[in-house]
């Protein structure tokens, strides 16, 4: 079984690709300071991978954007990208608000991605 029919809450031993993502100060209209990480993230398990448009094919948060010139783009995160892990926080069994609230937390984001073709080494345990 791949990572990416993976069923929440089961143990699985994959590859995974490392990407540190530093953040970038920005400021808003009003002056102040925003840190930007240049992407977007659709799924979770609260979310119905059936109904997504861009093919997930099980509960976990994936990449769904990426700006080509900010450091998400620049640190390796490609669309499509399934984050497995940030800053040692499982995402294979969050809610899409959770990984939201998670991804803005932190001015470093430490993550494992899995990434369709490069990690296809996938099992379940």
């Amino acid at each position: 079984m791949s990572t990416f029919q993976h069923e929440p809450g089961t143990a699985i031993e994959c590859l995974s690709i490392p990407i540190k993502l530093q953040k970038e100060i920005c400021y808003d209209a009003y002056g102040n300071e925003i840190m930007k990480c240049g992407f977007s993230i659709g799924g979770g398990i609260d979310q119905d991978y059936l109904q997504s448009p861009q093919g997930f094919t099980d509960k976990g948060i994936y990449v769904t954007g990426v700006n080509t010139d900010g450091p998400a783009w620049r640190s390796g995160l490609r669309i499509g990208d399934k984050i497995l892990q940030c800053n040692g926080y499982d995402f294979t069994m969050v809610t899409h608000k959770k990984a939201v609230e998670y991804i803005k937390r932190s001015p470093v984001l430490n993550m494992l991605v899995a990434r369709r073709g490069v990690t296809q080494a996938c099992y379940n345990e």
